[in-house]
């Protein structure tokens, strides 16, 4: 008989002292091909014959969801990427990084994939909440130090999507066009500012092609550039299903396809292509030495992880409390008061504040796609405001419109057959053609949106039937909603009627990466204090006549939504009625994880269905007003002269309604600026014509001016402008003043430039604030090129500033602060003449100016 196959902790722990290069000699062609795809969706192929053991990596940005979309793990949830950028702190982003490694050892991981660092070209990318700023070298500071933050404890970052992919439309085929200098100034600067201050020790490639290859098989993007350049010394892995060649990714450098099993890298196809001389047996060498280098690093820095048996996913409870302190202090110096008239903030005193709006009392904590995640807890804003409340504030609520693309998910109000919250799961195989007379699986479970893309069982197949059995007992005498999203088809019995069906007449959606239907609705009235019997039954294969799976891997989902029924104009009368009757009207509204996504982008920046009329309508009623956005980029506030107050929430995570009260009662002052630019509408945004995939190319035709270096060239007024934050107190800067000139013949490498201001607290309390460094060129003549007049370089924070205190802060710039990729010449190179560096109020309100001279050749490549 063969010998049984050996797991991780069976295995001896030589290879951790191994010589990788000795130990690449001892496989054959067959085992070193193994390694380039993964075991499955999380885990490298490991070698038993010579103790090489498997590693595992998991999503993603804002929190280590585990390695299932189905059975999440309940975890911590980072405030999105966006809310992280407007920190601008690179303490905190460290401090996430560092959080972030021990929730991805906690789900057995040793890698997590993240962060990503795409330019925000349009606030309108469904990933924009992902990426930190629209600003390159903000971005990779930001980065920088949420890399090192993570990989100081163990843990793998996967700096990704490299490179340009900066929208969702068509994703995996279009061709960004982007010429040199962009290319190296704007989309390729974060993740080479990231490799020189962090060395990611693993990239991921993104989906699409750069300038006519796609990038997991660019050989000059992966070479010349990360390799040989940047001199990464690390691993290359696709994204999921992002390999479309065997011989040409690895040929590139690509040394990882994921998942697994393989698709491209599958053993006979390289094999052979390696016998017909397509791949050199040492590009074997080098990408499996590459793999192999990449495990042993997170085998040695987590070797009890790494080797440990098999061990059930964790949500670290017990860390809970220190968690959420983090968490709740991220969120709070991340959230941007854009407006504040009248000082109707912060609420304090005998008032009353009627709380309305449709995200006041739902779980708002991420955007959707990979970067979703199961919180371990959750506290929503209506919480936070109400636990947290001032003595004397009395609170009201209503609801004021419904918003959501779907209806919410199952609450409270439904329980399973022993009066827990949640429902019962049956899960039958297909028996010549039909469901099964009893399941194959049964289980309870606790939350309606169910994407089984990884729930597999042999006795069930890729297809099969699940019943939702669940009991209902409406508290009041009302009618209640009920909607359906699926892949395949659906039907929703209460008390055996039929309320649903959605097997007929489907309507491709948004839904599960956008393979599942439009959401089909029905009603039904309901009395308070009675029970009634729910029962929900899906059958995973395709209508009749429905078109196939959009995405390359099959998915089968049912999300359940239900609501009682509002009447939406008087939804939005009985919010103007109360406004009317209180001292501070509190709107929370904006998006959530339907409207920004990964797999689409938005066609639009307007607030969803009803929003901008509630609240238009709440503001005439009681001009003091105050307006919460929960968003992970910028939307368009038509109703902004109408209001006292603007808080922007971004995408809080766990303690999303504990943040908002810190800011809204101020606890703390809030800090937090803008990362992106907001336009007053789509026509001002830089890439707005030539944004989506038009037969299969994007064209980046706008270069250079992206963000607030457009909005600069073009005198155009934003909504607000990049950097835009305000606070409580008020800060003045003063002495801004060259501390640390350029010494006279430096190496690019040494070249530096020390800048100092001092920051006083000219208001009545004391405050955080971080101040901006904008380096400005020399004015423009007939042989240099035109530059932004002002490009952000560094930022540092101020922490609780004293009323009537100074700090001074001084920050060292160096080569990256005035080159640019200069064309003609294929190198980085700044112009000659007088410089200056400015303190940013925002980009397009500066303070100072400090003058330093080049006068010498600056020219260089790499790092």
């Amino acid at each position: 008989m063969p010998a049984a196959v050996k797991t991780n902790d069976q295995m001896d722990r030589s290879f951790l002292t191994a010589s990788i290069p000795e130990l690449v000699k001892k496989m054959s062609t067959a085992e070193k091909v193994s390694l380039f795809a993964g075991k499955d969706w999380w885990n490298t192929v490991p070698v038993p014959r010579l103790n090489i053991p498997s590693v595992k990596v998991t999503d993603g940005p804002n929190g280590a969801r585990g390695d299932s979309f189905y059975h999440m793990c309940p975890a911590s949830a980072l405030p999105n990427a966006t809310c992280i950028g407007a920190t601008f702190s690179s303490e905190l982003a460290g401090l996430g990084g560092a959080l972030l490694a021990d929730e991805a050892k906690a789900r057995n991981a040793t890698c997590l994939l993240a962060p990503t660092i795409n330019i925000q070209r349009s606030p309108l990318g469904g990933r924009a909440f992902e990426s930190f700023s629209e600003d390159p070298t903000h971005s990779g500071l930001v980065a920088a130090a949420y890399v090192n933050g993570l990989q100081a404890k163990g843990v793998s970052a996967t700096i990704k999507h490299f490179v340009a992919n900066d929208q969702e439309h068509e994703r995996m085929g279009e061709d960004s066009i982007v010429s040199p200098r962009p290319l190296r100034d704007i989309y390729l600067r974060p993740f080479q500012i990231a490799q020189k201050l962090a060395k990611p020790w693993a990239y991921m490639t993104s989906y699409n092609k750069l300038n006519g290859t796609h990038c997991s098989e660019n050989e000059w993007l992966l070479q010349n550039v990360l390799r040989k350049e940047w001199e990464h010394d690390g691993l290359i892995m696709s994204d999921w299903y992002g390999t479309y060649s065997v011989s040409e990714s690895i040929n590139a450098g690509l040394d990882l396809e994921m998942p697994g099993g393989a698709k491209w890298h599958e053993a006979s196809l390289v094999t052979h292509l390696i016998s017909s001389h397509k791949i050199d047996p040492r590009t074997v060498d080098r990408n499996a030495t590459e793999i192999l280098k990449w495990v042993q690093k997170l085998a040695k820095a987590n070797e009890a992880l790494v080797y440990a048996a098999p061990s059930k996913e964790k949500t670290r409870t017990q860390h809970q409390a220190a968690d959420a302190k983090l968490l709740r202090r991220i969120g709070g110096e991340g959230i941007v008061l854009l407006k504040n008239e009248q000082s109707v903030l912060p609420i304090s005193g005998s008032l009353k504040v009627a709380v309305i709006g449709p995200n006041a009392k739902a779980k708002v904590l991420t955007g959707g796609g990979s970067a979703q995640l199961r919180s371990a807890w959750s506290v929503t804003p209506w919480e936070g405001l109400e636990a947290n409340k001032p003595s004397g504030v009395e609170l009201s609520y209503s609801v004021g419109a419904m918003t959501s693309k779907f209806l919410p998910i199952l609450g409270s109000e439904f329980t399973d057959a022993n009066g827990k919250q949640g429902f019962d799961l049956r899960h039958y195989p297909i028996v010549d053609g039909n469901q099964a007379a009893a399941p194959a699986h049964v289980e309870q479970w606790d939350t309606s949106d169910m994407m089984m893309a990884d729930f597999h069982l042999p006795e069930l197949g890729d297809e099969f039937f699940t019943e939702l059995l669940a009991e209902f007992k409406p508290t009041e005498t009302s009618e209640w909603e009920f909607g359906l999203c699926v892949t395949g088809q659906a039907w929703l019995w209460v008390d055996d009627k039929l309320i649903v069906d959605n097997s007929k007449n489907q309507v491709r959606g948004s839904s599960f990466f956008g393979n599942g239907t439009e959401e089909v609705k029905g009603t039904l009235k309901v009395e308070a204090g009675k029970t009634y019997k729910l029962r929900l039954l899906h059958d995973a294969r395709r209508a009749p006549g429905e078109d196939g799976e959009v995405t390359p891997f099959h998915i089968n989902g049912i999300r359940l939504g239900a609501f009682p029924k509002l009447d939406p104009d008087q939804a939005i009368a009985d919010a103007v009625a109360l406004a009317g009757k209180v001292d501070v009207p509190v709107i929370v509204a904006g998006l959530n994880a339907d409207w920004e996504s990964e797999g689409y982008d938005r066609p639009d920046l307007s607030l969803p269905l009803r929003t901008n009329e509630l609240i238009s309508r709440v503001a005439a009623a009681n001009p003091r007003t105050v307006v919460v956005l929960q968003c992970g980029s910028a939307v368009s506030m038509p109703w902004i002269d109408s209001v006292s107050s603007v808080v922007y929430a971004w995408y809080l995570g766990n303690e999303c309604g504990n943040a908002i009260a810190d800011v809204v009662y101020g606890r703390i002052n809030p800090s937090g600026r803008l990362p992106l630019t907001f336009p007053r509408s789509e026509r001002d945004i830089p890439a707005m014509t030539n944004y989506k995939s038009a037969r299969t190319k994007i064209y980046y035709e706008e270069g250079i001016w992206v963000g607030y270096k457009h909005y600069n060239a073009r005198s155009i007024s934003p909504l607000f402008p990049f950097g835009h934050g305000l606070s409580f107190t008020t800060f003045e800067y003063s002495d801004l003043k060259i501390t640390k000139p350029p010494k006279k013949g430096s190496k690019p490498d040494e070249w530096k430039l020390g800048v100092s201001v001092k920051v006083t607290n000219t208001g009545t309390i004391a405050g955080s604030h971080s101040v901006h460094f904008y380096t400005c060129p020399p004015p423009e003549t007939s042989t240099s090129l035109k530059h932004p007049e002002q490009s952000l370089q560094a930022f540092d924070k101020v922490k609780d500033l004293k009323p009537g205190k100074s700090a001074t802060v001084e920050v060292v710039l160096d080569k990256y602060a005035v080159s640019h990729w200069d064309e003609h010449y294929n190198t980085f190179r700044a112009e000659l003449g007088e410089w200056s560096v400015k303190i940013g109020v925002d980009a397009q309100t500066m303070y100072g100016d400090a003058k330093f001279t080049i006068d010498e050749e600056l020219e260089w490549t790499g790092l």
